[in-house]
């Protein structure tokens, strides 16, 4: 794609090799808690780029087979604040023998898997946006990469990550279905909600005067609940069910479990208070008992547009003639957890479109665009701190 750019390290980027890059990558498989695939390919290729690597030994805590990668390259210009890139090595379901498809400039799989964009495209983009930077002799600041794993079921990976091993302290993550130009100020808090719901268990034909079904009872709780879009901050959700013995067993137990994600940490609890009390008014009502259990996912973030990591990606968009645009999402990020552990970061749009499906794709110009923007925010970043 013809494109002028006013970025030196962005017109350095080789879209083919790029492509090419990415198709790679995202047949590599590695859906979360199996990265080590990735992991070997990473330890092998970021060392040519400059990179000293060490792993940590977050997949301890969850019995993964590699820890997430820390990877640091010195920069031309040692007095420029060090700056990360993030982005996470699983995919949410397997890539396995995947057989990508172009049409229209779009690319996609098969159909038989997914195609893995999210978030082999940002990984793809910030080793070809190093190339280019590298090509292209621009000067730069120290450059980290922050590669995580074990992110698809909640950002689990960060939130074992070794933080003494992080060197800088302001980055970007590209992780969001937005085009390339959406950056991300604010995200949300979010908790998940367990309701294990208690009647009395009784088969059908010998004694169903002794029971009590716990189903009825979580339903007439969940006709209580305000759940679906709460408020313009808040959103909450009821997503699992799980009960019951046989068809012939009046139902003694039943267990939902839910989440609310909200930019107000005091809707967020208000919210979580609610489905307890409406839940705890039907078993009541009912003649059954209810127990909770509030489990944290992470916190929210807030970014002021004023902060130099906004000015930065401003400036490097229309480098590469890209209109930016300022947004908020209910969505989750390891940048929520990696703000929460005292970094400070953003995150960024790369175009990936029906994540988590079969039908998961992703544009070419968004790929190269991730690219391009990579390579401009690490050449402004040294002009804007010089």
């Amino acid at each position: 794609m013809k494109v002028e750019l006013h970025s030196k390290a962005a017109s350095q980027v080789n879209e083919q090799r790029l492509l090419k890059l990415f198709l790679d990558l995202a047949k590599i498989n590695g859906p979360s808690t199996k990265e080590k695939l990735v992991a070997d390919y990473l330890a092998n290729e970021l060392p040519k780029l400059g990179f000293t690597i060490e792993f940590d030994e977050a997949h301890n805590n969850f019995n993964g087979e590699v820890g997430n990668l820390v990877a640091w390259k010195e920069g031309t210009d040692s007095t420029i604040p060090p700056l990360f890139f993030s982005t996470h090595m699983d995919t949410v379901l397997p890539t396995k023998n995947l057989k990508p498809i172009i049409k229209d400039g779009v690319i996609y799989s098969d159909g038989t898997t997914i195609l893995g964009a999210d978030d082999r495209a940002a990984l793809a983009s910030y080793i070809e946006a190093i190339r280019a930077v590298i090509e292209s002799e621009v000067p730069h600041g120290p450059i980290e990469l922050l590669l995580t794993v074990n992110e698809q079921p909640g950002l689990v990976g960060a939130r074992f990550m070794d933080y003494s091993k992080v060197k800088s302290k302001v980055g970007y993550i590209f992780d969001s279905s937005g085009d390339v130009g959406q950056t991300i100020l604010k995200g949300p808090f979010s908790s998940r909600i367990y309701l294990k719901v208690k009647g009395n268990a009784a088969h059908i034909a010998l004694n169903a005067e002794e029971g009590n079904s716990a189903f009825v009872i979580a339903a007439a709780g969940l006709l209580k609940m305000k759940l679906g879009k709460v408020d313009e901050e808040t959103l909450a959700n009821i997503g699992l069910i799980e009960g019951g013995e046989l068809t012939s067993i009046i139902p003694g137990t039943v267990t939902l479990a839910g989440e609310v994600r909200s930019f107000s940490k005091e809707k967020l609890n208000a919210q979580l208070r609610h489905m307890e009390q409406m839940m705890k008014e039907a078993a009541k009502e009912l003649g059954g008992v209810v127990e909770i259990t509030l489990e944290k996912k992470y916190s929210g973030f807030d970014i002021p547009k004023e902060h130099i990591l906004v000015q930065n990606v401003t400036d490097a968009s229309r480098q590469i003639n890209i209109q930016p645009y300022l947004t908020n999402t209910l969505g989750g990020a390891d940048t929520n957890v990696l703000n929460e552990n005292g970094l400070t970061c953003i995150t960024l749009g790369n175009g990936f479109q029906n994540i988590h499906s079969y039908r998961e794709c992703i544009s070419i110009e968004n790929l190269i665009n991730t690219g391009r923007l990579t390579a401009s925010l690490i050449e402004q970043w040294y002009e804007n701190n010089k």
